[in-house]
């Protein structure tokens, strides 16, 4: 009730949204603190609603969200459960997972083990008409100091205003973002 502790799909306990909310507001969280400013930018860039997500189990939470003011927009609220099944984040938090999981996670997917070798090759990942019919998405990674991938950072929006290709438009400002907050972290975890 209190979103603390869910069941996943397989009748397993996980982390509950409810965390990520705390999270963000004790501003304890060193991505999230970097994060606004930088989804902010996103957004004033491309027009369309910004997010970052973290894998939370068989889900991907959306951690942190801006949209646009009026017109239409993909709407994620902070706290969000969003399957790892479909989407560009999605394809982000399971590129670069070992093997036993990215095998797990493309059971029930709707990419394919070419489309996520793609992805760790360029970068960054595209979803059209993937998660919902009419939204398409552009995300890149977010690593830890190791070189980890810890979360991704998205835009998405109509197919109509975005485009046939969104990823040729939005990946280098996407990937820009990503690397922002990478070095980021790496600095803040550096004491720098």
């Amino acid at each position: 009730r209190h979103r603390f502790v869910l069941r996943d799909q397989h009748g397993r306990f996980v982390l509950g949204s409810r965390f990520a909310e705390l999270a963000a507001a004790a501003g304890e969280d060193r991505l999230l603190t970097a994060a606004a400013p930088i989804l902010q930018t996103l957004l004033d860039r491309t027009g369309e609603s910004a997010q970052i997500y973290r894998r939370q189990g068989d889900q991907r939470v959306c951690i942190a969200a801006v949209e646009r003011a009026s017109g239409l927009r993909d709407s994620i609220p902070v706290g969000a459960m969003l399957s790892m099944e479909a989407g560009s984040a999605a394809q982000i938090l399971l590129a670069w997972e070992d093997s036993e999981r990215l095998h797990q996670g493309l059971r029930h997917a709707k990419f394919t083990a070419a489309k996520l070798t793609a992805v760790r090759k360029r970068g960054w990942a595209e979803s059209v008409n993937e998660r919902d019919e009419g939204v398409c998405s552009i995300s890149a990674p977010i690593r830890n100091a190791s070189g980890q991938v810890i979360a991704a950072i998205s835009i998405s929006g109509p197919n109509g205003r975005m485009g046939a290709n969104p990823g040729r438009r939005y990946a280098p400002l996407v990937m820009a973002a990503g690397k922002y907050l990478t070095d980021a972290l790496i600095k803040a975890s550096s004491g720098r």
